[in-house]
């Protein structure tokens, strides 16, 4: 964690400037460790645009081996206030931020920064945003780690331990479980591998008696793709597809640390995705908790398989008010935004409302996607109720229709991740390579919306 300045010893200081000039880049100040980061006109200065300046300025220091360093942020406090100095201390954090490492040797010496400057109402926010950016880490830290080291009973164990610790309820449902629930389609694609499928739900009750924001995070471990095999050059990321359920463990861990006043569930589906004798296969017809069939026409179309019924018992056993679903679950959406942009559709205009209001605040980037009736005929099965692919086309859209079709009459909104949870190139300078914590401020700040309203 960033500490306020108090005299401190440091190699280098990175001073923030409004300059309409020179923005996002670094010049040498008056000592040999000190550079004046240029952040833009003053009047286009966002809290985004901070985040990433703050990014680049102590990947900088780093590359040239300072360990030790201050964030001068006097300039930029009087400009937006004490998200200035979150934004700055968010940023630097989350590029400092390594992947863990199995590798045998010496540890890397930790980089100690400080944050210069004072404002009403900045050790709030620096309170705060410390919770949400630890969550975000621990979110990226799970994405990361590999499929051998976190099958769904692993997920599972990680997950309510940190949960419990801030007094969030923990269940953990087995396959038993869910078979007496009549979780068929979440059985289906579990029950391919010797690791067994686990349901995790995390109930944080912060605003009374209130029903929940039922947050369902897909977490899938390790997806092969099935009998539908992934291509060989896809393989390498089959452990990061259950970043849906890192971004909703970690924005309920955050909204529990810094005590919002408002009831929030997260489901998580964790299951492995693998190749067994007795596989589901291509043309199979299954059954669901909410009673529909589903015709399956991919196996690697697993991932609305599983959410489908955490929707179903987020609808009909958590009581959910409102649900967003969140995924890593088309490579269409990365055809359509690339790795900077997530898509969404939402079957309520308020709700949408609300989730634009809040990645406003994040600083996340999303797009909404239409919904119009003939992309829902796309899904229709001439053997089922429901097809799990779609007949023409329109890959992102329809994947997160058929998700919405379990959400019975509740307000929801689905998230697709697939291009922002993960990147081999940085887009941004916060960033690292491997997982980046899609999701969790965003799902946390529409959340902390709703508390407003109480």
């Amino acid at each position: 964690m960033i500490q306020p300045y108090q005299g401190q010893q440091a190699q280098w200081r990175l001073t923030f400037v409004s300059d309409s000039e020179k923005a996002m880049t670094l010049t040498p100040g008056d000592g040999p460790c000190a550079w004046t980061v240029h952040v833009g006109d003053a009047k286009d200065l966002t809290p985004e645009r901070l985040r990433r300046a703050a990014g680049k300025a102590v990947k900088t220091m780093k590359d040239l081996g300072g360990k030790t360093g201050v964030l001068d942020a006097a300039a930029v406090l009087p400009i937006l206030g004490p998200a200035a100095g979150a934004a700055l201390v968010q940023g630097a954090e989350l590029a400092l931020h390594e992947a863990p490492s199995y590798a045998t040797g010496n540890p890397k010496e930790p980089i100690t920064l400080w944050l210069d400057g004072s404002c009403d109402g900045l050790e709030e926010a620096l309170r705060e945003n410390e919770a949400v950016t630890r969550s975000i880490c621990l979110a990226r830290d799970l994405v990361n780690c590999p499929a051998n080291k976190l099958t769904p009973s692993d997920m599972a164990a990680e997950m309510t331990r940190e949960a419990e610790a801030l007094g969030i309820q923990c269940q953990v449902l087995d396959e038993n479980e869910a078979r007496a629930l009549g979780m068929e389609a979440f059985l289906t694609v579990g029950s391919s591998a010797l690791h067994p499928p686990r349901l995790i739900v995390l109930r944080y009750q912060g605003g009374g008696n209130a029903d929940p924001i039922c947050l369902v995070g897909k977490g899938v471990t390790c997806d092969t793709g099935g009998y539908c095999l992934k291509a060989a050059s896809s393989m390498k990321g089959i452990k990061g597809d259950m970043a849906g359920a890192a971004a909703v463990f970690g924005a309920v861990l955050a909204l529990a640390a810094n005590h919002v006043p408002v009831n929030v569930t997260a489901v998580i589906p964790s299951v492995e995705n693998r190749i067994s004798p007795d596989s589901y296969i291509p043309g199979d017809v299954i059954g669901s908790m909410s009673g529909k069939t589903i015709e399956v026409g991919n196996t690697d179309a697993e991932g609305r398989l599983i959410l489908a019924d955490a929707v179903t018992y987020a609808v009909r056993k958590e009581h959910a008010a409102k649900i967003v679903d969140i995924a890593t679950l088309t490579g269409a959406v990365v055809g359509m935004f690339g790795f900077t942009t997530a898509g969404y559709l939402s079957n309520d205009d308020g709700f949408s409302a609300a989730f634009q209001a809040a990645y406003g605040h994040s600083g996340e980037q999303y797009w909404p996607l239409p919904v119009f009736p003939e992309y829902r005929k796309m899904i229709d099965s001439p053997l089922a109720d429901l097809s799990n692919t779609s007949s023409d086309g329109c890959g992102t859209i329809t994947a997160g229709l058929f998700i919405g079709a379990f959400a019975e009459d509740k307000p929801w909104i689905h998230i697709d991740i697939a291009g922002t949870a993960w990147v081999d190139s940085p887009r941004f300078e916060y960033q690292t390579k491997g997982a980046t914590g899609a999701g969790v401020t965003t799902l946390y700040e529409l959340c902390k919306g709703y508390a407003k309203e109480d």
